[in-house]
């Protein structure tokens, strides 16, 4: 965990420093809504000569939390043999489209998105996650030849919230990652519950345990996670046209 929040903190500060070079914006794209912008950065604290670091400090605290979280929700996720990786393509699909209309002039301006010219190359690398996760379900399929561990779970959510953050869609991650999110509170709430209450909400956490737990077999409740996976995607495209 530490050493997931020290790369969160280098990417927070490498955006900080392509923002100081009028590359990138602190600045919020709220879904549903054209003209909110809420910004990470206290102006009133820019100006001052002692305070000045402080002011980015919001945005650093929320860079974090959401690479942070993103990375383990994808870890939490990979439970069943092909569920996370399935999932992973559609995610990385969804921001694949949302980096390529990010970084066109014309449907940027259409969609009224922030103008981000360099984030056309991330259009490459999401394709790439997309074509390199389509290899590794070939052999990670029910039953699983090869598995995934923490070293491609861990670096997978990474990626997708790295992604989600430099486009600015950070809340639209949510939609994004939908089944992923399901995951992770799943296991913050029974987690929660178990301490407070000495009472599980789920027979078990994470979320596809609990069904598993219900009688579903485990390659229905992996299907029927990916299509909860491509529902969640395709409302998250809705998004850019539904302002």
């Amino acid at each position: 965990m530490g050493g997931q929040v020290l790369v969160a903190l280098s990417v927070a500060l490498s955006l900080l420093e392509l923002q100081h070079r009028g590359e990138y914006s602190t600045r919020l794209v709220v879904p549903f809504f054209k003209q909110i912008r809420p910004t990470m950065a206290l102006h009133s604290l820019q100006h001052s000569s002692h305070l000045w670091p402080l002011a980015f400090l919001p945005f650093i605290v929320f860079t974090v939390l959401v690479l942070v979280g993103a990375t383990n929700a994808v870890n939490l996720t990979d439970g069943l043999d092909g569920l996370a990786i399935g999932c992973t393509i559609i995610a990385a699909g969804a921001l694949t489209v949302l980096t390529y209309v990010s970084g066109h002039v014309i449907f940027s301006d259409y969609l009224d998105l922030q103008r981000m010219p360099l984030v056309s190359e991330l259009t490459i690398f999401c394709g790439s996650m997309v074509g390199a996760s389509i290899g590794f379900l070939w052999y990670n399929a029910h039953p699983a030849e090869v598995f995934m561990g923490d070293v491609g779970s861990l670096a997978l959510g990474g990626a997708i919230g790295a992604v989600a953050i430099i486009i600015k869609q950070e809340l639209l991650l949510p939609f994004i990652g939908g089944v992923f999110v399901l995951e992770a509170l799943s296991v913050m709430l029974q987690v929660g519950s178990y301490k407070l209450r000495k009472k599980r909400i789920f027979k078990m956490a994470p979320l596809h345990h609990h069904f598993e737990l219900l009688g579903w077999s485990e390659s229905k409740v992996i299907v029927r996670f990916w299509i909860a996976a491509l529902v969640f995607a395709l409302l998250a495209l809705t998004t850019l046209k539904l302002r």
